[in-house]
């Protein structure tokens, strides 16, 4: 398990718990006009929770819009006084966090280039110490779930306790249809390890293409987490920074219409009971399972001492090629997922490998 960290439920300190948290708003802030146009027309439904604007957008390449800068901050002031809607940004160090915590800001967020610096983390987190400020943490650009850890740590060690962690996606190894890679499995093991932190979605950076924000966003709420934060602008064509990723609000509005938001309880005690009878069944299959492969394995030690007795290689290409072709084919005859099954063998077979190497290393 990992480390234990106090943390407040995002229901402590959302004003209307009757949604899940949704910060929406423009990837940056360019001019007054664009951020409040934006602000009024997203506060017109009230499922938005927190209006956010980049005010500083290092990028990865010099020579871009990189943000307005700390006029941004008047903008944001503005826009809470206009609309009464909370607002956020991102702080990139120690400088910008002050800056903010001056202006009022309600959210500020690291970005995933920021948590994957200690260092930076750190900075920040001196910044913030003795101060009740809302803080979510993008997951880094890599799936290192000890990283992301200790960004929230390091600001639990300050007394920061409004915590919550942003799924953003991960760079792509390779062709994606997405800007960066979901990797579910990576967020699904860091709630495991860590329950108590809250976690929304961003699908704008995950998708990097507006017409993939619905998928992503109902995919993030069958995977149970707590809200979601979608970049809207007022007008997505004419952005100065992450156009094809941005939604209008009405557009938002349209996506919000289609999600269904699901939750990790339910009130129908039919369907508790269900539940927990199919839960039962699963326990036990999986123990034949757990059971078959302890089989499995015994039988590769006695390969193993056979193979060392006789000279023979671990790796048998031959063997472990036609193996493959088999169990795929048996797959698709049950109706099982094929990349799944080849997964599933690929790792077993990189034990019975490891295995019998070991063993042979004995004399």
């Amino acid at each position: 398990m990992g480390t234990e960290l106090d943390i407040l439920p995002i229901s402590s300190w959302l004003k209307d718990t009757s949604n899940p948290l949704l910060i929406a708003g423009p990837c940056s802030l360019e001019t007054e006009e664009q951020a409040m146009t934006t602000a009024k027309e997203l506060v017109k439904d009230n499922r938005v929770s927190v209006f956010r604007g980049g005010v500083w957008k290092p990028r990865t390449r010099p020579g871009t819009f990189e943000g307005v800068g700390s006029v941004g901050l008047e903008w944001l002031k503005n826009i809470k006084a206009e609309t009464g809607l909370p607002v956020g940004t991102e702080v990139a160090n120690a400088a910008h966090t002050e800056e903010a915590l001056k202006a009022g800001v309600d959210v500020i967020w690291i970005g995933a280039r920021s948590t994957g610096s200690p260092f930076v983390v750190q900075e920040i987190a001196d910044v913030l110490k003795g101060t009740d400020q809302v803080v979510c943490i993008k997951n880094p650009l890599t799936p290192d779930v000890q990283l992301w850890m200790g960004a929230f740590e390091r600001l639990n060690q300050v007394g920061i306790k409004k915590l919550v962690g942003i799924h953003r996606g991960f760079t792509p190894f390779g062709e994606s249809k997405y800007r960066n890679y979901p990797s579910w499995r990576t967020m699904i093991e860091f709630r495991r390890l860590f329950p108590e932190i809250p976690m929304i979605c961003d699908p704008s950076h995950i998708a990097g293409d507006s017409e993939l924000i619905y998928e992503v966003a109902q995919k993030s709420f069958d995977m149970g987490v707590d809200g979601l934060m979608i970049e809207s602008h007022i007008k997505p064509e004419c952005a100065w920074s992450d156009k094809d990723q941005q939604l209008t609000p009405e557009a938002l509005s349209g996506v919000l219409d289609r999600l269904v938001i699901r939750y990790a309880r339910s009130s129908n005690k039919e369907f508790d009971n269900q539940l927990q009878d199919l839960r039962d069944r699963i326990d036990s299959l999986d123990s034949e399972l757990l059971e078959t492969l302890s089989g499995r394995m015994e039988l590769v030690k006695d390969i193993a001492r056979y193979k060392k007795e006789n000279s023979v290689t671990a790796l048998q290409m031959d063997r472990w090629s036609t193996m493959m072709s088999d169990r795929v084919d048996l797959a698709q005859k049950l109706n099982l997922d094929e990349f799944f099954v080849k997964i599933l063998f690929q790792l077993i077979h990189e034990d019975s490998i490891r295995q019998q190497t070991e063993m042979m290393k004995d004399k």
